[in-house]
């Protein structure tokens, strides 16, 4: 930023406001060691208009003589570098009317003398790439300037660029690169969107307009590829909602409830058929109905009997019935 550069563009006088924010943010971004090269981006961004509204009111600046634009390009690469303007208050600024074409010497004055002028200066080597009255080679900058779309002789190719008539740019409804991708996947067949027409029991002589050309292809693609119906799972589905509706949807839009619901039932389907069957369940014990028979096994066995569990009656009856023995209730350690 140079405090000098933008008191000189406040100071300017019978511009339009715009013109003048331009002037303003150009001097904005001028370095006193440097000079001022911002790209159109940054430019348009700054000053909150398109590009084309841009390049309009940089070439009013520089039909008046208060700036001046340079083209560059990398020596090695020939790619077009961000345009180098050159405003009034410097040293060695001319108007591009009276700049002469490095190439074929269009214009007034001796090209030496300019030279001449900038030797030394911030300007040193500028008028080496100064641009051409009637070709305009350079980068973004030239080709929305004043000058004939003629093709530069350097550049065969004109990059003359339509202005914009809406500046207003609506955004796209999907990333291009999804649409992209969604094109590049195997399209819906021709026999495939006939079999759907019939289902759907419209006339494919008499189509309406949405149902014609690939946008309806790229929504029964997306059907398949998105939803994972096969696609005679969705001629099914469209035959299916017709018999619901007396008439044909107006376009594959209306179309998308009903295959999302297959879709679901699909999903549900596949999820019961992949649960594992239940394991059959253990038979229950049977109950204990002779405790005295029981309890005289735990007894004659080498199995772990508590003193505590069999009771003075138990011990009764199975003594009363001769299931055990009194010695061995004593060896167990049952009184």
């Amino acid at each position: 930023m140079s405090h000098e550069a933008t008191n000189w563009a406040i100071k300017q006088r019978g511009l339009k406001p715009t013109t003048k924010i331009v002037l303003w943010h150009l001097c904005d971004r001028f370095n006193p060691d440097y000079g001022c090269f911002p790209s159109q981006d940054r430019l348009a961004h700054d000053c909150e208009i398109s590009r084309s509204t841009l390049n309009d009111h940089l070439g009013q600046l520089e039909a008046v003589g208060l700036l001046r634009r340079v083209p560059r390009l990398d020596p090695v690469t020939k790619r077009q570098l961000p345009t180098r303007y050159i405003l009034g208050f410097e040293p060695g600024f001319t108007p591009v009317a009276v700049v002469p074409c490095p190439e074929i010497g269009h214009g007034e004055g001796d090209g030496a003398e300019i030279a001449e002028m900038v030797e030394g200066s911030r300007l040193d080597g500028a008028a080496d790439a100064l641009p051409c009255p009637d070709f305009g080679h350079g980068d973004e900058a030239s080709p929305v300037s004043d000058f004939p779309a003629d093709p530069c002789p350097e550049n065969a190719e004109s990059r003359v660029r339509i202005s914009d008539t809406n500046p207003v740019r609506e955004p796209l409804s999907k990333p291009v690169k999804e649409e992209e991708g969604a094109q590049a996947r195997e399209a819906i067949s021709d026999e495939v969107f006939g079999d759907l027409l019939d289902a759907l029991g419209l006339d494919p002589d008499a189509l309406p307009g949405w149902w014609q050309g690939w946008p309806p292809r790229l929504h029964v693609q997306r059907w398949r590829d998105d939803l994972g119906l096969t696609e005679a799972e969705i001629i099914a589905a469209a035959e299916a909602s017709r018999e619901e509706h007396p008439q044909p949807p107006d376009g594959p839009k209306a179309l998308d409830r009903a295959m999302q619901r297959a879709a679901q039932r699909k999903a549900e389907d596949a999820g019961r058929k992949r649960r594992k069957p239940k394991t059959p369940s253990a038979p229950a014990a049977k109950p204990i109905t002779d405790l005295p028979a029981f309890y005289a096994d735990l007894v004659n066995s080498d199995r772990y009997l508590p003193v505590s569990a069999i009771s003075n009656t138990m011990r009764d009856a199975m003594l009363a019935r001769g299931l055990v023995t009194a010695e061995r209730l004593r060896e167990r350690g049952v009184r």
